[in-house]
């Protein structure tokens, strides 16, 4: 039975990406990515699957980028985006056949599209600053940099200066664009009024930790702002009568949201539910857009949301409140796509057993099915892990966890296991196929992993607990799961990894910090120093307030108590650090401290620096560099803790 490797995790695993489906429920257009050994980037080109039979049609076959498919309110005509010419563009191309028509050339992406309800005229989304020139000669040395707002840099887009995100709209017959949008902050998301005079944008503030809603007129650009400035706004939707708007969000950061409705006559903001039990799918900033909810009668709306991991579609009420689960899966989705009478729903779906193939819903008849099965080959011949999910009880909480074993798990072996600790801290994991803890449980490995305290999709009580208390009862979580665990006979006490990016990087080098119990560590993008964080992450000045106490002149003890870098010199485990070198968010000065820290201090240390690499290297970065960071997690566990071996031969 052959495990998976790095090479076939990075350059053959595929998945179908933004799917949207033809307002007459015939089509499915996605965008399929494509990696190469020695490719600085991803290739993409979009594909189109009929709904009724299954057929699957190549559209575009340019060796570039082609992204963001939209199907024209008539189903006739698809708009994407492309940079086959060396140059962000938008195409209007007819399904009946014939070639892609360019309609306008940027110089900076286009990193949204929406047609309008009469098929006249799209809303794009694209940097813009007062002062931009992206034409600047190559020969030229860079410009100075100085800036006054605190915001001025992002993860994953580097130096913003007053460069941000704007609304712009195309005329369809003659490409004749205009900007829309004035203020300084990024616009995203543009969603038409059905009677295409405004549009509902959101617009985010301090580098997307905050954001309103702005209803924007379509001809003026003049702006009504809903929702407190420090508050979020995560998805929305017009009611088909375009007098009221539904939105997920909060008027506090707490990374649980809520149901409101807003009331255009009168301008009144109501809230519909006061705490919600399932987390509406927001995406993730610059990587997955969220996922629109849509109205289905003049009080019901359709959402997707995250409940414990697992991902559902739920109908609220917005008069009642009243919220039903209209269906749940074993399993996560991306992407949520209706037709026009909204019986069909598309996404891209991942579970344990199959990953980044398009599921087809009919909600009028309860039936589902995927459109397609582009890894079936390759994981019939590599099976993925097979899987247990447990909870584990502390302080009246129950922890979820689960265990991946490898596919040819025996009983009668002892393993070695890896704790696997997710980003956040407000994040989650779930029912989902997950790279490297497939890549580490197909190769021989026990994959732990769990939602301690903190993590979302639980309810905001239990998502705030982790508030100013990192290091405290979030790791106690963690240690009691891996107590339980540590029951079995089967697992070897004496080979125990842990590995985690990001928060899962702070975890992994407080838990190092705080016992000599693992064996080998890998941390990734460690937020270690949290004062020096604060002042250097693009989000820490924000962020750091909300989870830390206050900026470290105000909490400075606190600080420096829950801060691995205060105890990483009593650290014993071998470390491997995986960093990329343009990380903003827990900029590759974190790793710096550590490494240094670690290797000052007698312990074994290993630094891996990733050139260009942002805090999502290991998502979008080059797919050489993402490969090189999976197959140094697989060796340095395979160096410090072995594969199975006979019980009574390990660890004894």
């Amino acid at each position: 039975m052959a495990p998976l490797t790095p090479e076939r995790l990075v350059f053959e695993l595929r998945a179908a990406g933004d799917p949207a489906i033809a307002p007459d429920g015939r089509w499915v257009a996605f965008v399929l990515a494509e990696a190469r050994p020695g490719q600085r980037r991803s290739t993409s080109n979009i594909w189109l699957v009929d709904t009724a039979s299954g057929q699957l049609r190549q559209l575009t076959r340019a060796p570039a980028r082609d992204a963001l498919p939209r199907f024209a309110p008539d189903s006739r005509t698809l708009a994407f985006v492309s940079d086959r010419s060396g140059e962000p563009a938008l195409y209007l191309l007819p399904l009946d056949g014939g070639e892609p028509r360019e309609l306008l050339r940027r110089k900076r992406p286009i990193v949204d599209l929406a047609w309008s309800p009469d098929g006249s005229k799209l809303v794009f989304v694209s940097p813009w600053a007062p002062d931009d020139d992206p034409a600047r000669p190559a020969e030229a040395p860079p410009p100075v940099r100085v800036t006054r707002r605190i915001d001025y840099k992002q993860d994953n887009r580097g130096y913003l200066g007053d460069l941000r995100h704007h609304v712009f709209v195309v005329d369809v017959a003659t490409g004749e664009e205009r900007r829309l949008t004035s203020l300084l902050q990024d616009h995203n998301f543009p969603r038409w009024a059905p009677d295409g005079r405004s549009l509902a944008v959101q617009v985010a503030n301090r580098n997307g930790m905050c954001s309103q809603l702005a209803v924007v007129d379509a001809e003026s650009g003049s702006a009504t702002i809903i929702g407190p400035e420090l508050g979020n706004v995560g998805t929305w939707a017009w009611s088909p009568d375009g007098g009221r708007i539904v939105y997920t969000g909060d008027t506090e950061q707490t990374w649980q949201a809520d149901v409101w409705l807003w009331e255009r006559t009168t301008g009144a903001v109501r809230r519909v539910t006061h705490d919600l039990p399932v987390l509406p799918d927001a995406g993730f900033p610059t990587v997955q857009a969220p996922s629109m909810p849509v109205w289905l009668d003049d009080r019901r709306v359709l959402f997707h949301a995250i409940r414990a991991g697992a991902s559902g579609h739920y109908v609220i009420d917005v008069e009642t409140a009243e919220l039903t689960a209209e269906r749940t899966f074993q399993g996560l989705a991306a992407g949520f796509a209706t037709d026009a009478s909204a019986r069909w729903v598309v996404q891209s779906f991942t579970s344990f057993e199959r990953t980044g193939d398009l599921l087809l819903c009919d909600r009028w008849t309860g039936d589902q099915r995927f459109l397609t099965d582009l890894n079936g080959a390759l994981l019939r011949e590599t099976p993925p892990a097979r899987w247990e999910r447990f909870e584990v009880e502390r302080d009246g909480l129950a922890i979820e966890a689960w265990l991946l074993v490898p596919p040819d798990f025996d009983p009668s072996l002892r393993y070695p296991l890896v704790l696997d600790v997710h980003g956040g801290p407000n994040g989650y994991y779930g029912w989902a196929f997950n790279a490297w803890q497939q890549l580490l449980a197909t190769n021989g490995f026990l994959v732990l992993y769990a939602n301690p305290r903190g993590s979302s999709s639980y309810g905001r009580e239990f998502t705030l607990k982790v508030l100013r208390d990192w290091g405290g009862e979030d790791y106690r979580d963690l240690m009691a799961v891996l107590d339980r665990v540590l029951e079995r006979p089967y697992v070897d006490p004496a080979r125990i990894g842990i590995w985690g990016y990001s928060y899962g990087g702070y975890m992994t080098a407080w838990a190092i910090s705080q016992s000599d119990r693992f064996a080998a560590a890998v941390c990734g993008a460690p937020c270690f120093d949290l004062e020096s964080m604060y002042g250097t992450s693009d989000i820490g000045h924000h962020f750091g307030e909300i989870q830390w106490g206050g900026p470290p002149w105000v909490a400075r003890e606190w600080y420096q108590a829950h801060s691995p870098a205060t105890f990483a010199h009593r650290t014993r485990t071998p470390t491997l650090i995986i960093h990329g070198e343009a990380d903003e968010r827990c900029p590759i000065g974190q790793g710096e401290q550590m490494f240094v820290t670690l290797l000052k201090a007698g312990c074994e240390v290993e630094f891996a620096r990733y050139p260009d690499g942002s805090h999502l290297f290991l998502r979008v970065g080059y797919p050489d560099h993402r490969c090189d960071a999976y197959r140094r997690l697989l060796d340095w566990f395979h160096c410090h803790l072995g594969g199975p071996q006979p019980a009574g031969a390990a660890g004894e």
